[in-house]
């Protein structure tokens, strides 16, 4: 990873988080989604990286969304995050 600048904002958290897990950094992408009431992280892997993200029993990626909530905080909004994985290439 090196040397990178500390995250701006829930997004960049979620995914510097992320691209510490996973073996195809090139492939993680994190929208955002707003809605009413909550900010949705979308979090997308390859599929061979899906489960690292997630973990046994979703270990990793509770531990994800507890780390990027408490990141929220200060925004005052919910944040979720899901994990989604990039279409596999024809």
């Amino acid at each position: 990873m090196g040397a990178a600048s500390p995250p701006k904002d829930v997004r960049e958290l979620c995914e510097y988080l992320v691209l510490g897990l996973v073996d195809e950094p090139e492939q993680v992408n994190v929208t955002v989604e707003m809605t009413d009431d909550a900010i949705v992280l979308r979090v997308i892997v390859a599929p061979e990286d899906r489960g690292k993200v997630i973990g046994k029993g979703g270990r990793v990626v509770r531990a994800i969304r507890s780390v990027v909530r408490a990141g929220a905080v200060k925004s005052g909004r919910r944040v979720l995050v899901e994990v989604d994985e990039t279409p596999a290439a024809a």
